[in-house]
């Protein structure tokens, strides 16, 4: 199965093998997440809808992590600043885009899938993932409101208790907790999390492709719209904390690598 560029820059790499086509973040070394990668991944995803040799799709990433998020050593908007200045708020519009698309999706989660990275994770109908992974939804920890949706997409996909536990504490979770929790669907190891995906990737697309986006559009048929509405508020709440001085010490706090001391305000 050989290896494309899907893009000049080589952010996303692309690579089919029959019916299944996949999708490989390349931004090292962490994968972070910038609005012109969302673009990039949605606008492969609406060209691969209208593809009649692709039936399924698999998103990972390059190297040792899946998506590491938001980059915040660059600065308070963490790279997702908008040609207006506003962190966020184009990334949302842009991402509400994935939910609209209309083929089955399996991330290979293989590291990090944190942050806006984790949000990106559960945008796929399905995870699979190894011991050695590692989910947080780690805003709180940062000093801000969950954002990339998450406020909608984890509760839906784990419980709105499991999802408040995560959320509240920040903590990093591993691949077999994720799996227990029911936050990934497959357990492998690391070396195998790729080719697992691919074969369920396969699995899927022996079926009528009529029949599995019609029923895939018939279950995820008001995301989209939720999404929005949750991102809305997630905006909102997010712009106004990022003045405070917990987000600047949350900040400052994960770039020294220690733990933060809010204040509150």
């Amino acid at each position: 199965m050989a290896m494309a560029d899907a893009n000049a820059d080589d952010t996303l790499l692309e690579a089919q093998d029959g019916f299944v086509v996949t999708l490989s973040i390349n931004r090292p070394p962490a994968n972070h997440i910038n609005r012109e990668l969302i673009v990039r991944i949605a606008e492969r995803l609406e060209a691969l809808d209208g593809d009649a040799g692709c039936r399924a799709i698999v998103l990972t990433g390059a190297g040792k992590h899946f998506c590491a998020g938001a980059d915040f050593s660059k600065g308070d908007s963490g790279g997702l600043a908008s040609p207006e200045g506003k962190p966020g708020r184009i990334l949302y519009v842009e991402a509400a885009r994935l939910f609209r698309t209309g083929k089955p999706i399996i991330a290979a989660v293989h590291g990090a899938a944190v942050g806006a990275g984790l949000g990106l994770a559960v945008v796929a109908d399905f995870r699979i993932t190894c011991a050695e992974a590692r989910y947080s939804a780690n805003f709180a920890r940062l000093g801000f409101h969950a954002g990339f949706g998450l406020s909608y997409t984890l509760p839906r996909l784990i419980g709105e208790q499991k999802a408040a536990l995560l959320f509240y504490t920040g903590r990093r979770i591993d691949g077999t907790e994720a799996e227990r929790i029911g936050l990934a669907d497959m357990l492998v190891p690391q070396a195998e999390v790729l080719p697992a995906a691919q074969a369920l990737a396969k699995e899927i697309a022996v079926s009528s492709p009529m029949a599995v986006q019609s029923m895939r559009a018939s279950m995820r048929r008001d995301m989209a719209v939720a999404f929005e509405q949750a991102t809305e508020r997630e905006f909102h709440q997010q712009s106004w904390q990022r003045q405070m001085e917990d987000f600047a010490e949350g900040r400052a706090a994960m770039n020294e690598r220690r733990e933060p001391n809010f204040k509150g305000r």
